[in-house]
């Protein structure tokens, strides 16, 4: 009498399948648990620390239209002086430790609808995906919270690879080289210049203000 082969194979399948939809959970709980969260919120002079973290990091800052703090005075000036007041700046945070900023700069007469996006974090987050997920954050509220915004830009020098990734992932289309555009350390250098219309559909709010990325310990 030959074995009927399927009924072993559904016999075998019926008690393996709790064992794997466990292990999966456990799999997936695990992941949870090593989740961290990011959000935005506002800087104060109790951040000076961090913001010297990021803002004398020697990878950042060669990117950086001037060059970083000497002081710690130096930066808490800062904070006080540009940060605070600034009409849209936030702290990047990761478990609500502080570890980059990101703004929207306006623009004023004719220029109104416009806006321009920057961002730094620290260098030992890059490539995470931290960066990112706070331009979407920021990307799905700002027309809101500005209604008059029509174009959101993201100026890029050409070398900085990373950054224009970041806005391309963020859904920012690139639009093209403009040459000796910006003035990076009084030199004036390339830049990649790229936007997001409010009428674009890759930013959505549904991604909302919290949003969780794993990133190793």
């Amino acid at each position: 009498m030959e074995s009927d082969s399927s009924c072993i194979d559904i016999t075998r399948l019926n008690e393996e399948l709790p064992m794997k939809i466990e292990e999966k959970l456990k799999s997936s709980n695990k992941e949870d648990d090593q989740s961290n969260i990011i959000s935005l919120r506002l800087l104060d002079l109790t951040d000076v620390d961090d913001f010297m973290e990021w803002f004398t990091d020697d990878n950042v800052n060669k990117f950086c239209s001037s060059d970083g703090f000497l002081s710690k005075e130096d930066a808490m000036r800062y904070i006080a002086d540009v940060v605070i007041p600034h009409p849209w700046y936030r702290a990047i945070c990761l478990n609500d430790k502080p570890i980059g900023s990101i703004s929207v700069s306006p623009f004023h007469g004719s220029d109104i609808c416009r806006g321009e996006i920057g961002y730094e974090i620290s260098s030992k987050y890059w490539g995470k995906g931290i960066a990112t997920k706070a331009v979407k954050m920021v990307a799905s509220t700002i027309f809101v919270d500005w209604p008059h915004l029509a174009r959101l830009e993201g100026v890029v020098a050409v070398d900085n690879v990373g950054s224009q990734r970041v806005l391309e992932r963020a859904g920012f289309v690139k639009e093209g080289v403009l040459r000796k555009y910006y003035l990076v350390k009084g030199k004036p250098i390339d830049i990649v210049m790229f936007s997001l219309l409010s009428t674009d559909q890759q930013i959505t709010r549904a991604e909302g203000l919290l949003e969780t990325v794993n990133v190793p310990s």
